[in-house]
């Protein structure tokens, strides 16, 4: 295909090289030898000459455009394998609007130096090339006369290039803090309304968006001042040939044909030098955007993402031992934590927010890797297991249920693809949602929204439970998923947590009583050390902080201990 490019820009730039000899025959033999009879041919074949490099570049640009959405979207989905393949901890660090950006906008930017670029500029280094040399071959000395301005649009090139870039960087961060900002407030929009900040994020909004505006007028400016000054330093070159040649006819030393023609061709000599300019300014923003598309490919993925061994799982017996871990590096979020979890047993995580509660659960799944003891199923060690086959093993059901923007059935089927309607429907009932479900209007293939916000708070955890019931993991992790929800969703959710939890390894994670007094094991912790351990009845009569956290933290149990 870049061959067919190629092949279609050298023959039509070779075509516009007919019109001009067309010119020169008709002014210097046809008219003054009054040959009518030859006029309509060199016409024809002018009128050909146009149609032909006209088709070809029809013809160009369809190879162009089809390679350009190739390329993009072969950069799109690497970009997007890559960013499968980060650490959790890389997203910490960067707004998903700015991810947005450079996905659906940097990788255009790009392209279009890879693409448009490349192709453009050779067009126009060809047609530089063809025209010159008929000119040269027609008057040298009239063709270094048209020359003349080439080194002072060097120099202004160079200039506007050494100076560009940081402007373009501005734009593309600008463009990026805009949309992370954007993409927030839609998320947040119930947020906004309910505590009436409409018009203090509107504000907000404008002061981001008018970054971008003063960093895009910068760009406009140094480009205003750049193309049209180069286009007069141009046009010098056809006033130069004007004098000259205009000169070397008067003295008979060039024909009023050649001339004619000399005058024909400078557009076409200094129009690819124009467009050379313009696509200095696709550079310069191809660069800036190329810095943020390079940031995500050559960022570190995740040690041992795929590689690995795999779980040779028996019983589920999950261990910690001596696990330290810290977020920023200063101060330790785990320190020394040892605990246990037998093949079927349910373990609770009992502790103030802050405590580390979550982060055992992040560490089990190996979302972020601790920095010395232990962690091992079965005897063994999770660093050792290939992600994926760890993760797969492992039954997540969160606080804030996600659910993608699809159909229920859809949000099913990620923990199971080849699941049938009975399998479906049989897990949907375990969890309590088959009533919920049947009075949609299309069941199982209603639309749930983006994050499932057609549906409720109770009615998405419970989707959350079916889908882990599908999935039928060995472990199973809990991170308050009872919490945010009235006593009489939660009880339906514990019911469904209950059968979810049979014959599973499980670690709960929760601040009422009701969800954890009922475990084999309980670990109080605080502060990133494990304090207490015990079952329920045997802590509270410790009378420490499980004791304290039952009277001032929990909710009562109605049922006593």
């Amino acid at each position: 295909m870049a061959f067919a490019q190629l092949a279609c820009a050298v023959c039509g730039t070779l075509m516009v090289l007919v019109p001009p000899s067309a010119i020169k025959t008709i002014v210097d033999e046809v008219i003054p030898g009054h040959q009518p009879e030859k006029l309509v041919p060199w016409v024809v074949l002018a009128a050909l000459a146009w149609f032909g490099r006209d088709a070809l570049n029809t013809l160009r640009i369809i190879l162009n455009n089809t390679l350009e959405q190739r390329v993009i979207f072969d950069i799109r989905s690497d970009l997007y394998s890559r960013l499968q393949t980060l650490p959790l901890p890389w997203f910490d660090q960067k707004p998903t609007g700015d991810l947005m950006t450079t996905i659906a906008e940097d990788v255009n930017a790009m392209e279009r130096v890879l693409i448009d670029g490349v192709e453009q500029g050779l067009v126009a280094i060809l047609q530089i090339i063809i025209v010159g040399s008929w000119m040269f071959w027609h008057s040298s000395g009239l063709a270094l006369v048209g020359m003349i301005p080439l080194p002072f649009l060097a120099v202004g090139a160079l200039y506007y290039t050494m100076n560009a870039r940081g402007r373009y960087k501005d734009v593309r961060k600008a463009t990026g803090e805009m949309n992370s900002m954007l993409h927030d407030n839609i998320s947040g929009i119930r947020q906004i309304k309910a505590y009436g900040m409409e018009t203090d994020e509107h504000a907000r909004f404008n002061s981001f968006s008018d970054r971008l505006r003063r960093a895009t007028l910068r760009v406009m400016r140094a480009w205003s001042f750049y193309n049209p000054g180069m286009n007069y330093i141009a046009a010098l070159g056809t006033v130069l040939v004007l004098y000259f040649g205009g000169r070397a006819v008067m003295n008979d030393s060039l024909t009023q044909g050649e001339f004619t023609g000399f005058l024909f061709l400078m557009p076409f000599f200094y129009e690819p030098v124009g467009r050379l300019h313009q696509l200095n300014q696709i550079l310069q923003a191809g660069r800036a955007a190329a810095d943020r598309v390079f940031d995500i490919m050559d960022a570190t993925p995740e040690n041992n993402a795929t590689a690995g061994e795999p779980l040779r799982l028996a019983h589920g017996h999950v261990q910690f031992r001596d696990v330290m871990f810290t977020y920023s590096g200063k101060h330790a979020t785990l320190q020394g934590v040892t605990l246990e979890a037998k093949q079927g047993q349910v373990v609770a995580l009992v502790g103030a927010t802050g405590a580390g509660k979550s982060t055992i659960i992040n560490l089990l799944t190996r979302f972020y890797e601790y920095e010395s003891g232990t962690i091992t199923i079965d005897g063994q060690d999770v660093r050792s297991v290939s992600k994926p086959a760890l993760r797969r093993a492992i039954g997540y059901v969160t606080q804030e249920s996600f659910l993608f923007n699809g159909t229920v059935r859809e949000n099913l089927l990620i923990a199971k693809r080849t699941a049938t309607e009975d399998e479906l429907w049989r897990v949907v009932e375990a969890a309590n949602a088959r009533d919920f479900i049947e009075r949609l209007p299309e069941k199982l293939d209603t639309q749930v929204g983006e994050r499932g916000v057609r549906l409720s708070v109770g009615e998405k955890q419970r989707l959350s439970i079916a889908r882990a019931l599908l999935k039928n993991p060995p472990i199973l992790l809990l991170d308050e998923a009872t919490a945010s929800v009235d006593t009489q969703t939660e009880r339906l959710i514990q019911e469904a947590l209950e059968r979810l939890m049979v014959n599973r390894t499980s670690f709960v994670i929760a601040h009422r009583l009701s969800t954890v007094r009922h475990a084999d094991r309980i670990y109080v912790l605080d502060l990133g050390r494990v304090i207490e351990e015990g079952t329920h009845a045997e802590l509270l009569a410790a009378g420490g902080k499980y004791a304290e956290l039952c009277r001032t933290s929990f909710l009562d149990d109605r049922n006593g201990d």
